[in-house]
């Protein structure tokens, strides 16, 4: 080390800044990033920077859509080397999705191999297939190469690449787009070419055309596996006018007849975006947990179509109930959600209505045509400046021979000459004019060119050839310089080039048919379980162990029945297969199971827990059948309790519905189906207390209020019952008793009561 001190001027200085600050500049900087050359397109093209890469790097290729095919792998490479720092399986998977018929309405690339399937399968290998463009493809860079669109340096400064393509049709709404930003996302679906085309005439006719109008045209997404729309004609009013709002999406099906009565349903179209392999998943799972009973079987039979075949399990059932049930619980019906959050101009993002997405498309193309126009004028300039050097030397051959043959300096020779001006033309403001240095003298140009005209241009023929050249130019530039200065004639342009985009991919082609269809909703009620399953007795049996089966018919109560090893019946009814079962656990909530979901009588049936999640401490109270409009009483072991309307306790899921809250140590007691005018309730320490059942709330979920006063113990049980009829009882050798004089043991509620009557069960039951 040296000796020499240390210069104070060269010391590092440290800089500091709240963490605040840092991090939210940082952060702005990846998010403006993100947003701008990720996530949203640009409204011109519809494209992002990736895809807008690999079409330009495709087409620097030369891979047009009448050529060959070149390996995906050498394209992504070629992008990723040159336009596209980033990682090669992205940039393959982005070409891919291009390629794919069933996720692009009009497909940029044609692909050759695997390029993976509406099952959701992935592509093979880049190293495996081959690509090229296709014929639409190429008409979103027509223009390229006469200056349609700026350029800039690419992301190491040794090419360029366009900052948009021109675009020749609305290629955003055509293919839609899809892509998540920081704190912003969009969602485009595709539409059909036809009819954004006849949205575009109709824009270029009337600027103010409103949404309404538009929407006459262009009533809906075209999805390029088709479906049929649902959504009402007012909400996709709506989300085209605001940029926002969603497509309710259904699969295309229909009946097939099989004779003798019997039917089945087979699905050709799928909604967009849907992969049919977790479709057919999802439809065998709906079989196996019962949640439709009526269907039977799928299959998949699709080749190059989609044919998904469904079997009901009956031949009586109506095919729109059964289908109604598939639209709730699978992915037969989607929701497609609208969000046109684009880049306008390339630079700011904004949520914008159909009109302003297809103006800014039009925008686009006003200056890309005036772009191209300015760009054939300067080239026709340049033509015309050589033409007239070489009309000049035609006209003074010999004077040309003579000063390249003799002069050491001919070029310099050639333009000091005065040539004099060969003819003389009326000139306008739209004919060409010479841009020669002096009256009579020769361009650098001019002069280049006449040296390197080639002997046997030396013709008279070649002459008339050059002014008739000259003269179709000077007409030509004419007419664009008389397009340029009319607004009228420029859009009246672009309509006919949005006319040759028709006839090329519109509805007369095999690509351009619409392929989504619209129709009603239809019925948006819930289908009642009970109409979805044949009506068949049952006997419900589950043991003390929770162990439940359902056995066909209503067999005899007091049958004799197996149960495991240690085991014993507890619950044993008569039911119906559409019948729904309460399940009351310890723990205050309430579960329901389907009769036509339970397990069969052969064998000992299935643990209860596995079709509810019934905490494994916790043990069943009861088991009954819901019957629609009744009042049941629950109570807690605590002895609170309260009235509550049997629709208020059907669970909806696994987890069950929360009615009685209980406290640690406490459990549910009991549920009773409510039926007389009073109640009666018993303790552990066999005191009975009657009171009117209008002290009782009638509420929907809660502890409840107390029934009976205990100093030792909790609740044994609780009836209703009519007053004048006395209140029941079997006593110790199986004898019904009824008691009619209850003034020893009535009382408001919440009281101790009186020793129960002589003859009560020992078990403190009344029933």
């Amino acid at each position: 080390m040296s000796d020499l001190p240390e210069d104070p001027n060269t010391q590092s200085v440290t800089l500091s800044e709240p963490l605040s600050r840092a991090i939210g500049e940082r952060y702005l900087t990846y998010a403006l990033s993100t947003i701008m050359h990720r996530a949203l397109p640009d409204a011109r093209d519809g494209l992002k920077p990736v895809h807008r890469r690999i079409l330009y790097a495709m087409r620097e290729l030369r891979l047009s859509a009448t050529g060959g095919f070149r390996k995906s792998a050498k394209i992504s490479g070629d992008v990723m080397g040159n336009y596209h720092p980033h990682g090669d399986a992205a940039i393959y998977d982005a070409m891919a999705r291009l390629a794919q018929d069933f996720n692009v309405r009009y497909p940029l690339v044609d692909g050759q191999g695997n390029f993976g399937n509406i099952d959701g399968d992935n592509p093979a290998a880049s190293r495996y297939t081959e690509a090229r463009l296709t014929a639409i493809a190429e008409t979103l860079m027509e223009g390229l190469a006469e200056n349609a669109v700026d350029f800039r340096p690419n992301y190491d400064g040794t090419l360029e690449e366009p900052i948009v393509m021109p675009a020749a049709f609305p290629n955003l709404l055509a293919n839609g787009s899809s892509g998540i930003a920081v704190g912003m996302a969009t969602n485009i679906p595709p539409h059909n070419l036809d009819e954004l085309i006849t949205a575009c005439q109709a824009m270029l006719k009337d600027p103010e055309l409103d949404h309404a109008a538009l929407v006459a045209m262009v009533p809906g997404p075209d999805f390029p596996t088709g479906g049929v729309i649902v959504e009402p004609r007012e909400n996709i009013l709506e989300a085209y006018r605001t940029g926002r709002g969603s497509f309710r999406l259904r699969a295309k099906w229909q009946v097939e007849d099989l004779g003798r009565g019997m039917w089945q349903i087979i699905v050709t179209e799928i909604p967009y975006q849907v992969a049919k392999s977790k479709l057919i998943e999802k439809l065998a799972e709906v079989i196996q947990t019962k949640k439709v009973p009526l269907l039977a079987d799928v299959r998949d039979e699709s080749a190059d179509d989609v044919r998904i075949v469904l079997e009901p399990r009956t031949r009586t059932v109506e095919p729109d109930m059964l289908m109604q049930m598939l639209f709730r619980n699978t992915d037969l019906e989607t929701r497609f959600a609208l969000n046109m959050n684009v880049l306008i101009d390339g630079k700011v993002p904004k949520v914008c209505s159909l009109r302003e997405v297809l103006r800014a498309f039009l925008d686009h193309r006003r200056d890309v045509l005036k772009r191209r126009s300015f760009h054939r004028v300067e080239k026709i300039d340049h033509r015309l400046e050589v033409l007239e050097g070489l009309i000049i030397a035609y006209l003074n051959l010999d004077r040309v021979i003579d000063i390249i043959r003799y002069d050491d300096d001919p070029k310099a020779a050639l333009m000091r000459e005065d040539w004099g001006v060969p003819h003389k033309r009326a000139m306008t403001e739209k004919d060409y004019i010479p841009p020669a240095p002096g009256e009579g003298e020769l361009t650098e140009l001019q002069a280049e060119s006449i040296l390197n005209m080639r002997l046997r241009s030396l013709r008279r023929l070649e002459e008339i050839e050059l002014n008739r050249e000259r003269d179709e130019l000077m007409k030509e530039r004419a007419d664009l310089a008389d397009l340029l200065e009319s607004d009228r004639r420029q859009w009246k342009k672009i309509g006919e080039e949005l006319e040759d985009i028709r006839k090329k991919f519109g509805k007369g082609t095999e690509v351009g048919k619409r392929r989504t269809d619209f129709a009603d909703m239809g019925s948006t009620e819930e289908v009642p379980f009970e109409a979805m399953i044949d009506r068949e007795p049952i006997t419900v049996i589950c043991s003390k162990m929770g162990w439940i089966r359902a056995m066909k018919g209503h067999v005899a109560l007091d049958s004799d029945v197996k149960f495991k090893d240690g085991d014993e019946g507890r619950f044993l009814f008569h039911a119906e297969t559409t019948d729904k079962i309460l399940l009351i656990g310890s723990n205050g909530r309430f579960y329901t199971l389907l009769g036509a979901n339970l397990p069969g009588g052969r064998g000992m049936g299935e643990p209860v827990r596995l079709m509810v999640d019934l905490p494994n401490e916790c043990e069943i109270t009861d088991l009954m059948i819901f019957r629609a409009g009744e009042k049941l009483l629950v109570a807690s072991t605590a002895g609170d309790g309260f009235i509550v309307p049997s629709d208020e306790v059907l669970a909806q899921t696994r987890a069950g519905k929360s009615v009685l809250t209980v406290r640690d140590g406490v459990k549910t007691a009991l549920c009773r189906r409510v039926s007389g005018d009073h109640v009666a309730v018993v303790g552990e320490n066999r005191k009975v207390l009657v009171f009117p059942l209008v002290q009782l709330p009638e509420m929907a979920k809660g502890k409840g209020v107390r029934l009976q006063k205990y100093k030792d113990g909790g609740l044994s049980d609780a009836i209703t019952f009519t007053l004048a009829d006395g209140l029941s009882w079997k006593d110790p050798a199986g004898r019904t008793r009824t008691e009619t004089e209850l003034a020893l043991w009535t009382g408001p509620r919440a009281a101790a009561g009186a020793m129960a009557p002589r003859g009560f069960p020992r078990d403190n039951r009344f029933t």
